[in-house]
């Protein structure tokens, strides 16, 4: 009798396939075997959960449930790198554009996604990113804040249920939003007087940057509710586009020392 594997791993098996991995690297990946893989790739799958009919496992139209953590982190990607395009009456795509230089993003992504509603995810490359996507008939729903336009030209609020969700997990949202817009680097700033052997202070801080001040105003709002420091300032991403920059800093020892406890570099 063939072994029964968790949804949860067959899942993760698809999620990866989705993303072009090879089935012996999912096998590996996974600790299957490669013949259960290309079972569940190509042979006769189990249903996936509302398979008969799709729209239950909508919260907003349907009588589904968001898996929270996963879905405060995909907000946070969402309204950092995000849009929902339409492939047909009805049916849209949510896309996630990723740099490729953090393949492990990339993963944890299609793995929120997949989390959120159980669709297959797939990946179309571009020039040195990749967009993380899958279908339904409900991104629209569960992200309302779809609509015509940049995000920075429109209002962004969050409606009441997913207030509930990111107060709840304001560390799954904070993530999602620097991995997408922000960062961990490294400052070395010289020192005013500096000593033999010590001539840069060298700092890590986190920044997310962003055009909406209606985001940014999210992302701090989250800052404050897991007690860590910040402070905003307005640049300009060049000398010919005017458009102003929101730019969140944490920089105090402490707050990056939170941060990264729940973040951390990208990877």
């Amino acid at each position: 009798m063939r072994p029964m594997h968790a949804r949860a791993l067959v899942d993760k098996a698809l999620t990866l396939h989705g993303l072009g991995w090879t089935q012996r690297r999912i096998a590996r990946e996974c600790g299957v075997s490669q013949t259960a893989v290309s079972h569940w790739i190509n042979g006769r799958r189990r249903s996936m959960p509302g398979d008969g009919d799709r729209g239950v496992y909508c919260p907003v139209c349907g009588d589904g449930r968001l898996a929270p953590r996963a879905y405060a982190y995909l907000l946070g990607l969402y309204l950092g790198d995000g849009y929902i395009g339409a492939i047909r009456r009805g049916v849209d795509y949510l896309s996630i554009v990723c740099c490729d230089t953090w393949p492990g993003l990339m993963v944890e992504c299609a793995t929120a996604m997949a989390a959120v509603f159980p669709v297959t995810v797939f990946q179309v490359r571009r020039q040195g990113c990749t967009e993380i996507k899958a279908t339904s008939k409900h991104w629209r729903c569960v992200f309302p804040q779809h609509g015509p336009g940049k995000k920075h030209e429109r209002r962004i609020a969050l409606e009441s249920w997913q207030r509930e969700i990111v107060d709840a997990h304001p560390k799954e949202f904070l993530r999602g939003l620097i991995h997408s817009d922000g960062i961990r680097v490294v400052n070395r700033v010289r020192r005013k007087r500096p000593r033999p052997g010590a001539e840069f202070h060298v700092y890590p801080r986190y920044q997310f940057t962003n055009a909406s001040s209606d985001i940014v105003a999210l992302c701090t709002r989250a800052l404050d509710r897991v007690g860590v420091d910040w402070r905003t300032h307005v640049t300009r991403r060049d000398r010919e586009d005017l458009r102003p920059l929101h730019v969140v800093s944490v920089s105090r020892r402490e707050a990056v020392a939170a941060m990264d406890t729940f973040v951390g570099p990208k990877y």
